[in-house]
Order: structure tokens, then C-alpha cells, then sequence
């Protein structure tokens, strides 16, 4: 059954829609530039779009890099947990960290920057990895009124899991739209997401499945 979008409580967040994460980037999700077109179209179909844009310092504690003798996809425990090390990517001012040049950013009513506290990752749009450092987005939704959170970008089994996984905990109506997103797929990462997100009953839905209000 379509879903009707709601012009005054409903809210398109594109998370993470970065060179970086797109193919040639430096931690490039497989096929990511696909979802540029699908998210141009469905922020014509909705009132209010917010962005999000990792944008961490150089020499971040999430980069391979900055741990000696390790390699990018291996684990360590940080003071918050364990943490994925990742390439350096989407650093401060770094090409890499620019929008896709064909995402229709314009409508965008807030860019939400994540990831530059320099000991902390972050995949959430709302929280750090350390579940506690709040990126201020939930206190900016509600104050703008808005109940029901559309998500789509990249990845779709890191940031837009924990994106929707922290909506849904925090009391918002989320889904997620599956065809513009896509997933990194790190040893099952994408069926673990897809088993996290059936779990909360947390909505994913095609772009096709949406109407315009």
C-alpha cells in the first residue's frame, strides 16, 4: 500500500552521500553513486531534506592509519567499544569529503556535519559511537515538528542502520528507503542490517512506494 508523504511532519535525512563513498572514493561502497539519482528524485517529492556529512580530522582513531601495524577492516577495542578501522576518508576540506558533484544539495535546509570528535566515530546521524555524544539533530527535529524520519545514502548496513535504529529508539516514526540506499556488505554486514531493522519493525520501503502529498 503507498505511503502518503506528509508536507508538515515528514522529513527526507540523505546520509553520508560523499565522494568518498562513492566508487573511486577511498572507502567506496560498491554501486554508491546509484542512489544519487533515486535521492534527487524523492527530494522533489518532499518539503524538508536534511544532509549528513562525515567530516572527520586528520589522524581520526577510526583511520587504519593512525594505529601502527594495522590494517584497514580490523577491529580494536577503543574506550567506547570495539570500533572497525576504516581508510582515512572524508577528512576536513579533503575532496573526498565533498558531496557527490550530482546530488541535488540546494533544497538541503541543514547539513548536519558527524564524525569530528577525533577519538570517537560516528555512524549515527544523531549519536557518536560512544551511544552518549548527541549530534543535536533529535533536539532539531522535534523543535521543527517533525514525527516521521525517511532515510536513504550510504551505508546502508552502518550509518543509515544506526541513523534509523537511534530515530526509532528515540521515538520517530522512521523508514528506510531501500533502493537509495546501499550497502558496504563487510562478512554479512548488509543481512545483519536487514535482520536489525526487521527486529525494531522498522520500516523499508521502495522510493516507488511513496506518493507525494
Amino acid at each position: 500500500m503507498p505511503v502518503r508523504i506528509d508536507p508538515h511532519a515528514d522529513i527526507l535525512i540523505a546520509v553520508d552521500v560523499q565522494i568518498d563513498f562513492c566508487p573511486g572514493g577511498a572507502l567506496a561502497v560498491p554501486r554508491g553513486d546509484e542512489v544519487v539519482p533515486v535521492i534527487n528524485r524523492l527530494a522533489e517529492r518532499f518539503d524538508h531534506v536534511v544532509l549528513t556529512q562525515d567530516w572527520h580530522p586528520p589522524g581520526h582513531s577510526s583511520f587504519a592509519s593512525s594505529h601502527p601495524g594495522r590494517a584497514p577492516y580490523e577491529t580494536i577495542e577503543l574506550s567506547y567499544g570495539r570500533q572497525t578501522l576504516w581508510p582515512d576518508h572524508c577528512v576536513q576540506g579533503a575532496p573526498g569529503a565533498d558531496f557527490h558533484p550530482e546530488l541535488a544539495a540546494t533544497k538541503a535546509e541543514l547539513v548536519l556535519r558527524k564524525g569530528f570528535h577525533k577519538a570517537i566515530d560516528s555512524y549515527s546521524a544523531f549519536f557518536e559511537n560512544d551511544r552518549n555524544t548527541a549530534t543535536g539533530l533529535a533536539g532539531y527535529l522535534r523543535e521543527r515538528g517533525f514525527t516521521r524520519i525517511f532515510l536513504a545514502g550510504l551505508a546502508f548496513d552502518y550509518c543509515v542502520l544506526w541513523s534509523a535504529e537511534d530515530a526509532w529508539r528515540l521515538g520517530f516514526q522512521t523508514v528506510v528507503i531501500d533502493d537509495a540506499c546501499r550497502a558496504l556488505d563487510i562478512h554479512g554486514s548488509e543481512a545483519e542490517a536487514r535482520r536489525r531493522l526487521a527486529q525494531a519493525s522498522i520500516e523499508v520501503l521502495a522510493a516507488t512506494e511513496l506518493e507525494p502529498a
